[in-house]
């Protein structure tokens, strides 16, 4: 609502006379200020990137929450943790524009002529400097693939603007939860935070199936996610930033950080009053890989 419109708005109620009336005209305002949820997503792979909601559940259901989160918030930005930005250090991209990065290689050429136009968001960005010293600001970056293929079906018509927040490679488990934990500030501006990676991703492990053309899960995955939503539910974040010593199976799902981190991430940015609702919990679609996804608050 335009200050002119809410103005005129008021002087119709002042002549209405009566403080129930505003009472009742301001109630049925949007929410400014409403706390942003924070979310945890898998990204799929390069090879579904061209597939269609209809054939893609994963895909439907980030639509479906895209559409519930622009009804329920004031969607300003979204910073977006992928696991396929990993740096020396920690970035965070301040460009206006946001160039689409097809990191993935050897597909057919139509994987290369999907497209995704968001713009950036340059002062937003800056305030994870402000709120984080030791982040340094660069534009030599943009969406990578696992931004763009999810955001497409989060927010389709590309109005919402985003930006990206390197990982630090090199970095503890603890360094990035802390990091989470000094962005919270961001959920009171409008911010909608994305950890984008996998709770299980050996991708030489599923490369050693995939190339016989065998999809079928190994088995222990289905094992080791049970146990990593037990820790989620029961908020044993600790458990989750030991990741590779507090369950046998640890190493062999994420044997480098890049897919698990964006998790603590999130996990930092969690407040204890916050409800943790998973959105995509289905059976992986290829082996030694996870696909469960939720959103807190």
């Amino acid at each position: 609502m335009e200050r002119k419109e809410f103005l005129q708005s008021i002087l119709a109620l002042t002549a209405m006379g009566t403080l129930s009336s505003f009472k009742n005209f301001t109630d049925a305002l949007p929410s400014q200020g409403k706390k942003m949820p924070v979310l945890f997503t898998a990204h799929g792979n390069p090879m579904d990137i061209p597939v269609s909601r209809s054939e893609r559940a994963f895909w439907q259901k980030l639509y479906d929450l895209g559409i519930t989160l622009q009804k329920s918030h004031e969607v300003k930005a979204a910073l977006v943790v992928s696991a396929h930005w990993c740096t020396k250090g920690t970035f965070v991209n301040i460009s206006p524009e946001q160039k689409q990065i097809y990191d993935y290689y050897g597909f057919p050429e139509e994987y290369y002529k999907v497209y995704y136009k968001a713009k950036g968001s340059p002062d937003i960005a800056r305030e994870v400097k402000k709120i984080v010293p030791s982040v340094s600001e660069t534009t030599d970056w943009g969406l990578d693939h696992g931004a763009w293929p999810m955001l497409m079906h989060l927010f389709p018509d590309a109005n919402i603007p985003v930006f990206q927040l390197s990982i630090d490679y090199y970095a503890k488990p603890e360094y990035h939860y802390e990091l989470g934990k000094q962005l919270k500030s961001l959920r009171n501006k409008g911010v909608l935070i994305i950890g984008s990676g996998a709770l299980i991703h050996n991708l030489q492990l599923a490369g050693q199936k995939m190339r016989k053309n065998d999809m079928t899960l190994y088995g222990w995955e289905a094992e080791y996610d049970a146990w990593l939503k037990q820790q989620i539910n029961a908020r044993n974040f600790a458990n989750l930033i030991n990741y590779q010593n507090s369950h046998k199976l640890g190493k062999l799902a994420a044997p480098t950080p890049d897919h698990y981190v964006p998790l603590l991430y999130s996990l930092g940015l969690t407040d204890s009053s916050d409800e943790i609702k998973y959105f995509y919990e289905a059976e992986p679609t290829i082996p030694a890989f996870s696909e469960r996804s939720f959103i807190i608050g």
